[in-house]
Formats: structure tokens, sequence, C-alpha cells
């Protein structure tokens, strides 16, 4: 019974071991689309650079929708929108937007309707990251982070539902985070704006429901892009790939499949849900 048990220890300390520390999986092929936004009309925030926001730009185009692309950097917009015309044939309308400002925010929405007539879907991608211990952390620090990502969602998010309730309906995807669920040193800021995303994204859901307005969002859990990795020490992206059961990161585009299915009408019947986009383990 001893030897029986201890070579079963064994075999459970090895399987988690070689779990703890998965080889990494090939990447898999980008996916054509599918027009499953065929005739919609999508305003996506933050999308330029080559993250999560630029990535389902570009979905939504290859998906058959009308897109308008906001940032607050001019040149990065301009130079997202050259590359979204070469990639996908079509030029997307931009506009600059802070959305930590109520007038930039009323300025997006205002040249969405004068360009594209209405707005079917909005992706809510704006956000800010940062790494500080709570102790050592300023009320400047604290406060940025959650301006852009808690409140500007919700500034974004507000003006959709506003224009959404007046057209007969719409959809919003919001980009959360699995730090709104789990634990991470040095994020408090960044997971209790992020878990206000979740919380907003739910309470918004139940408002814009009789309104025949779905509210969704997806919470990566590592996404890969130079952005990322130049705000990142390699030692705490290492151990973040470690816990992804793949071995690997998702591609930005991976994340953008899963907003582009909750944009669609194949996720009619979900509101207020909040997708994990990850592959990570305890």
């Amino acid at each position: 019974m001893c030897e029986r048990a201890s070579a079963t220890q064994n075999l459970t300390t090895r399987q988690e071991t070689e779990y703890r520390a998965p080889m990494p999986a090939r990447t898999p092929d980008y996916v054509p689309g599918h027009a499953l936004l065929e005739g919609r009309t999508v305003v996506v925030t933050a999308a330029a650079g080559t993250g999560i926001g630029y990535a389902v730009a570009r979905r939504a185009a290859e998906e058959g929708a009308v897109v308008l692309i906001s940032d607050i950097h001019e040149r990065r917009l301009g130079e997202a929108a050259d590359r979204l015309e070469a990639e996908t044939g079509q030029r997307p309308v931009t506009q600059i937007c802070n959305v930590t400002d109520e007038g930039d925010v009323q300025a997006l929405f205002a040249t969405a309707v004068a360009e594209l007539g209405r707005i079917d879907v909005l992706m809510n991608n704006a956000g800010l990251g940062g790494t500080a211990n709570l102790v050592d952390m300023t009320d400047e620090q604290w406060s940025s982070v959650v301006d852009v990502t808690l409140n500007g969602t919700m500034r974004a998010t507000r003006a959709a539902m506003r224009l959404m309730t007046e057209q007969g309906g719409g959809v919003i995807v919001n980009n959360a985070s699995v730090v709104g669920w789990r634990a991470q040193e040095g994020q408090c800021h960044y997971a209790a704006a992020k878990a206000g995303v979740m919380a907003l994204t739910r309470c918004a859901a139940i408002e814009g429901a009789p309104h025949n307005i779905r509210i969704n969002a997806v919470a990566p859990s590592l996404a890969m892009h130079p952005f990322l990795a130049k705000v990142t020490t390699d030692e705490l992206l290492a151990e973040l790939t470690q816990r992804e059961a793949f071995g690997r990161a998702a591609e930005p585009w991976e994340v953008a499949n899963v907003m582009v299915f909750l944009a669609s009408d194949y996720s009619s019947y979900m509101t207020g849900e909040i997708v994990s986009v990850s592959s990570q383990h305890p």
C-alpha cells in the first residue's frame, strides 16, 4: 500500500510539474472571415497600434462591417487606418478621442452617426495599465488607470446606449481582464478598474435589454503585442506565459475573434456575460 501510494504520489507530482511547464503550442492559422458582421457599422476605441483594438477593427472589416476607429494618438491612428486599408481593402473612418474627456466622447459618436448613419456595434477597448504596489501607489497613478479603463468605458457605453435606444438596438462589447477575478501583485488599480468594467457590463446589460441592446465583455488573460512587451518585464511575461495551458500567449486576433462573436447574431441570447479568453490555470 505504501509503495502504491508513493508511486501514485510521484505520478501526480510529475503530472503537476508537466502541467505547470507546458510546451509552447503552435500558433494557429489566422481564421478567414465569414461575413458575421455583414452590413453592420462598428466603432472601436483605442484601435491604433498592434494590440486587441487594431485586431478587432481588422477582424470586423474582414467580417463585412463598415468601421470607425478612434485613438488618442493622431499619428498612430492615421498609420492604423493605412494598414487597415492595405490589409482589408476598406479605409476606416477615423476620429481622435480621449475617453477621459466627455467632449471627445460626444464628438466620437457625433462623427460616427454623421459618417456611418448609425452605430450597430461599439467595441470598448480603451484601457491603461501599469505596475505599482498599493503602498507605493500615488493617487495620480490610481486615478489615471481608473479614469481611462473604467470611467472611459462608462462614458462610451453611456453615449452608445443613448443612441442605440433611439435607433432600436445595438451591441456593446467591453474589454475586461482576468485580473478582475484573479489577484496579481502590483495590479490593484488595474484589477479594480477591470472588475468595475465587469460590473458595469452586467448592470448596463439589464438596463439595455428592454431596448434590444446587448452588452457583454471579454476577459483576456495574456495577449501578446509589442506594447505589452515594452511595459512588462521579461520575467513577468515568462511567468504569465507559463501559467497558460498552451504554453504561449494569445494572439490579439484570437481575442478579437471572440469579440466579433459577441457582436454577431451567433450570440443573440447573450447579455451581461463576461467571457474569459484564456487558457490560464491557477
